[in-house]
């Protein structure tokens, strides 16, 4: 599903109520509609809040396709979390409440890619549910290589119980 420029053009992106779990709440800060030109895929992306907290800790987005540059080297979630807030698997955290939206878009597995030697994200993945399967290398054509990623670690996160 969603794997073809055609299949991407019909997709819908849905209002989404904030998502929560305990003290973290995901807000909707916008969608992105498919953009050919730019190669941007429908995308959902979300602000990451704490409790008592009145700014946002980070960000999570969520990709709507299943191209071979999203499944293989970018992933259908990316995340970024604040410094002063790293340590609290909110990332983690963040990618589960994201799954009912994933099966809503009939999206199984989701795929999360990392940098090998970056140690944080890969436990950020395994903390998620997702398992590494590959590490995968990058065509030096691709813009992830080019901007000095030649290698990506691929997490697999099953949307389905």
């Amino acid at each position: 599903m969603y794997e073809t420029l055609e299949a991407l053009r019909g997709v819908t992106l849905f209002s989404v109520a904030p998502l929560r779990d305990s003290d973290l709440l995901l807000y909707l800060a916008r969608t992105e509609p498919l953009d050919e030109a730019v190669g941007r895929v429908p995308t959902y992306r979300f602000d990451m809040y704490l409790q008592g907290v009145r700014h946002a800790v980070g960000s999570i987005s969520l990709r709507i396709a299943n191209t071979d540059h999203i499944v293989n080297y970018l992933g259908h979630i990316g995340y970024h979390v604040e410094p002063a807030y790293r340590g609290r698997h909110l990332a983690a955290r963040s990618c589960r409440l994201l799954l009912p939206l994933a099966r809503q878009h009939g999206l199984n597995p989701l795929w999360i890619t990392c940098n090998p030697d970056n140690w944080a994200s890969r436990r950020t993945c395994e903390l998620a549910g997702a398992r590494l399967v590959e590490i995968v290398d990058v065509p030096p054509n691709n813009p992830i290589y080019l901007s000095g990623e030649p290698r990506k670690c691929r997490y697999r996160l099953d949307t389905l119980a």
